[in-house]
């Protein structure tokens, strides 16, 4: 079989004449570059080179071999290229995530991606986490942006890995004139308060069960609703107490009178988690990002 850098060697030489010229593009010696067309000769079991005074030139045959090693050595040169190619982030990456993760990591993580990886095409869908894991495990995203409460831990299954992104305090939104908003709430304080939960079925209002289970009391649950920013001004109508995660404060803002206070009675985290099933570039590349 005819050795590639040698065939290098002969496409040089056929484009600059000389085997000392060769030998100065490639820092070798002319004796090494003759050696090693030497030895393409006998690999092609023809004469490659002739003589022609003081020169040497290419042969009929070395000619024809000339022509073939263009052609092999741009298929080499373009599945170098392809496999580097396969290497870098590039193409759709579809990423369900819920709201405040969406807004604190995901939208930086995509900007960045823009200039750092401009084939990198990240595709938006807004769900809750429970929604957000079926979704990976059907094969509908590519990374899922989910969350567990320390009250309600929970594992992603078999088949999925989980890279941590970050742990936040929940803390209760009161009316800034609530008896209860001058410092870290007693739970038990709020006990007959009205409540804001997250829909039925959500992790969100079996933790707030959960938390008032553990002080004693069934929380009075009114109204229900998942978007924090309308939670925060129901509570600013006077519709009743809730729980929001630290980062709210920062993805949606704080309406003037109203105050989040963090818990006294029990502590309680929200932990914030990237899932993926298959490590492909683009899905790496995404993960880094929202880690970063």
């Amino acid at each position: 079989m005819l050795n590639p850098v040698r065939l290098r060697l002969l496409r040089e030489f056929a484009e600059h004449g000389t085997m000392t010229a060769v030998a100065e593009l490639g820092g070798l010696t002319s004796s090494a570059v003759s050696q090693q067309l030497a030895a393409l000769e006998r690999e092609a079991g023809v004469p490659l080179f002739e003589r022609a005074g003081r020169r040497v030139r290419l042969t009929a045959e070395g000619q024809r071999l000339v022509r073939h090693a263009h052609v092999v050595l741009d298929a080499l040169e373009a599945a170098e290229e392809d496999l580097r190619s396969a290497s870098t982030p590039r193409g759709p990456v579809r990423v369900a995530c819920f709201a405040t993760a969406a807004v604190a990591r995901l939208l930086p993580a995509i900007a960045t991606a823009r200039s750092r990886h401009p084939g990198l095409h990240v595709i938006v869908h807004e769900l809750e986490p429970r929604e957000a894991v079926e979704a990976l495990r059907a094969g509908r995203c590519d990374v899922a942006v989910a969350f567990t409460y320390s009250l309600i831990p929970e594992e992603p299954g078999p088949g999925v890995t989980r890279r941590f992104l970050g742990v936040e305090p929940m803390l209760t939104a009161l009316r800034a004139d609530h008896p209860a908003a001058s410092g870290a709430v007693d739970l038990r304080a709020l006990r007959q308060e009205p409540w804001i939960a997250g829909s039925q079925g959500t992790s969100d209002h079996e933790m707030l069960d959960r938390a008032c289970a553990l002080a004693g009391f069934r929380p009075n649950v009114v109204h229900t609703a998942d978007d924090y920013a309308l939670v925060l001004r129901m509570v600013r109508e006077g519709l009743g107490a809730a729980f929001v995660p630290e980062s709210v404060a920062t993805a949606v803002g704080v309406p003037a009178g109203v105050v989040l206070r963090p818990i006294s009675t029990i502590g309680i985290t929200r932990t914030s988690y990237a899932l993926i099933r298959t490590a492909t570039p683009a899905v790496a590349a995404i993960l880094d990002l929202l880690v970063a």
